[in-house]
């Protein structure tokens, strides 16, 4: 094959990944998911949080658009000017030096950083911020479903769930359990393990935490808008890890007495456990604080 032969097929080569690369843009601008924005909510209030948490993504990942688009800029610019010239003979100069570019290129990475930084650990922080919550829901996660502990101002129930697995059958989502929360109302969620690590994660809520073996990870939230979300492990736990599957339900604050009311009373405890005995991945890890 001649070298002409060889550069015909490359150059068709980048022309159809050009092609199927506009083509993959312009079908994913066609999906309903795609028109609701760069980071797809069906509200960006669902609870107090996902607001903040979907502008500082927004706002994180436009700043490193245009930080990449400068410094590609940068490096084709110098792959132009710089390039050997006809003519030219032996190598260009191999060391130049320059004070004040050297000092730029300290210090607006640093700048870059400090700012990151900065919002990134704002957010954080008032996310992770304990509040006073009527509502505790202590949820233990289990190979391979979730019991759930309800303390709204006293009134304690639960509900204890099994996932039933039909291996090659497709998990009937009507019958996955069910998470009840009031609208409007501070939640504090208590995440436990019973057995293995798993993953609180509701993704319309843009929040998840691990859930360790001999830990309590917290949550803290309040639902802003009524409606059914998804929720899931988002924690590789095992065979059936894919069918952890939960839902979580948003309702009024009547509606929502009115269900954990029809529960049984106190609480499924550690005593369910695997073994009876409260699981650990370290004995010598130091037991999670409240808020940290």
């Amino acid at each position: 094959m001649s070298s002409q032969d060889r550069t015909s097929g490359r150059r068709k080569a980048i022309r159809f990944a050009g092609l199927a690369a506009v083509g993959a843009l312009a079908l994913a601008g066609c999906t309903p998911e795609a028109q609701k924005g760069w980071l797809p909510l069906e509200n960006p209030d669902t609870t107090n949080h996902t607001r903040s948490i979907m502008e500082l993504w927004n706002h994180s990942w436009i700043a490193s658009l245009v930080i990449g688009l400068i410094t590609w800029g940068l490096a084709l610019w110098c792959i132009v000017a710089y390039r050997r010239r006809k003519g030219d003979t032996g190598y260009p100069r191999q060391l130049s030096y320059s004070l004040p570019l050297e000092v730029f290129y300290t210090a607006v990475p640093l700048a870059l950083i400090i700012t990151f930084f900065t919002f990134s650990q704002r957010t954080e922080r008032a996310i992770e911020e304990p509040v006073d919550s009527p509502l505790v829901v202590n949820v233990y996660g289990k190979q391979w479903a979730w019991d759930f502990n309800y303390d709204y101002k006293g009134n304690k129930r639960y509900e204890q769930t099994t996932q039933v697995h039909q291996p090659g059958l497709v998990t009937d989502e009507s019958s996955i359990p069910t998470l009840y929360l009031p609208v409007n109302v501070p939640v504090k969620f208590e995440l436990n393990s019973r057995d293995v690590i798993h993953s609180f994660w509701v993704p319309a809520f843009l929040q998840k935490l691990d859930m360790i073996p001999g830990r309590t990870n917290f949550i803290y939230l309040t639902p802003q808008v009524e409606g059914e979300y998804a929720g899931k492990c988002a924690e590789l736990c095992g065979e059936y890890h894919s069918e952890m599957l939960f839902k979580v339900k948003v309702v009024s604050e009547d509606e929502f007495n009115k269900q954990i009311n029809a529960l049984p009373e106190g609480e499924a405890g550690d005593d369910l456990n695997r073994n009876g005995v409260v699981p650990t991945i370290d004995a010598t890890l130091p037991a999670t604080q409240e808020g940290k």
